[in-house]
């Protein structure tokens, strides 16, 4: 397990499911899991930045894949969404990255099974996705904006890739942290603690 490398650039919005960006909202959880999109030219997941917007995506989010717990976050952006014809996307948060994790080991992977809302399968499915490559298990600082950005839609926006140059540049004024201080280092302490990384800080 080690720390993944950062690629400039800015500003930058990584697509997440939008129940996933939704669950960091409410601080649910602090940890997306990450591999390369179809699109994109290296398959490989690199940062182009510690910090960015998080864009939500509608396409390809599978209920199957949601704990039950969690199936009615799902339901609650599906219907704010406006379709596929959708004119413009709402980004509402940003993240700061506090840890990239690599794991390669679904039983590692198993041990944080309890703080995110994704099924074993879910888990199971993005650790297996590029055998030969890690999976990041990326440790978020949460932000909600002051207000909301509305970006119109761009042919740029769609498809499976995970990071999009757009928005604004990034500002940390007036920002609001999902969690406190001490609850997001406590997250971060158990995560780190059950993953086997303590020693690396």
């Amino acid at each position: 397990m080690s720390n993944g490398g950062t690629i400039t650039t800015s500003p930058a919005a990584l697509k997440e499911w939008a129940v996933t960006v939704r669950a960091l909202e409410q601080g649910r959880q602090i940890v997306v899991l990450r591999k390369g999109g179809i699109s994109e030219e290296t398959r490989k997941f690199q940062l182009a930045s510690k910090d960015f917007y998080l864009m939500p995506a509608y396409e390809h989010q599978r209920r199957e894949l949601l704990k039950e717990s969690n199936k009615e976050l799902l339901d609650e952006v599906l219907h704010e969404w406006e379709g596929p014809e959708a004119s413009h996307i709402v980004i509402s948060s940003r993240a700061h990255v506090a840890e990239d994790i690599l794991i390669t080991d679904q039983e590692v992977l198993d041990r944080i099974r309890e703080l995110h809302i994704w099924t074993d399968d879910f888990a199971m499915e993005r650790l297996k996705w590029k055998r030969r490559d890690p999976l990041h298990v990326l440790l978020l600082r949460v932000y909600r904006l002051p207000q909301p950005l509305q970006l119109p839609m761009e042919p740029s926006f769609t498809g499976c890739k995970s990071w999009i140059a757009a928005g604004p540049p990034l500002e940390a004024d007036r920002v609001i942290p999902v969690l406190d201080d001490e609850e997001f280092k406590r997250r971060c302490s158990e995560i780190r603690s059950l993953l086997g990384t303590d020693g690396e800080h």
